[in-house]
């Protein structure tokens, strides 16, 4: 996988698992921060207030580094941990896995378990249309308005998407773009008379 782009999943999905009558009802969706995880947990929880158990892993951002695992009361490392496994099988993020349990009256345990959620989360990530995304950057440019010919030039050349423009005393344009072509614009817009490029962090400097 190249180093900017990910895959994540394009809207929620649903699988079921039955084991020794307790069933596993696992759902995948789509997230973008610990809030959006966190609301939904609290949802499910409230939907399925009559369930044993609500388990579920998240991983977040493309870089795949913020993620957690949580067995909800189930024997440690059998639930969470099964479901994490399989969003890094399939090398996903910006996902959330919820995997709720009916007890069936019957104990599975700790390698039922594992195997029960580990197949449910596999259910659910089966039934998604797996998208793969690109890891974008942002830059704003400012210049002088005899300059804006060149810059659109550069813009229409190399395709990067305009999400803001300004007309004050300076002209200003935030354009985004695929990480791995934001070197080629800004040395091309670097060229530009009078242009200053202000990075994506920083913060705008006074007159």
């Amino acid at each position: 996988m190249n180093e900017d782009t990910y895959k994540t999943i394009a809207a929620p999905a649903e699988g079921i698992y039955t084991e020794k009558r307790s069933k596993f009802i696992a759902t995948a969706l789509p997230v973008r921060t610990v809030a959006d995880v966190k609301a939904h947990v609290e949802s499910f929880q409230k939907k399925y207030y009559d369930a044993r158990h609500v388990c579920y892993a998240y991983m977040l951002g493309h870089e795949r580094k913020d993620f957690r695992a949580n067995d909800n009361g189930e024997p440690s490392g059998t639930a969470g941990k099964p479901i994490l496994g399989q969003i890094n099988s399939n090398e996903l993020t910006d996902i959330l896995v919820i995997v709720v349990r009916y007890f069936g009256g019957i104990k599975l345990g700790t390698s039922g378990l594992i195997v029960a959620y580990r197949t449910a989360a596999a259910e659910a990530l089966g039934a998604a249309t797996i998208l793969e995304k690109t890891v974008d950057e942002t830059v704003t440019v400012f210049f002088e308005y005899p300059f804006m010919n060149d810059v659109m030039r550069i813009v229409k050349e190399e395709g990067p998407a305009i999400t803001s423009q300004g007309y004050d005393t300076d002209c200003n344009m935030t354009l985004c773009i695929r990480r791995s072509r934001m070197p080629r614009l800004k040395e091309r817009l670097g060229k530009v008379e009078t242009l200053r490029i202000q990075e994506e962090n920083e913060t705008p400097k006074l007159p």
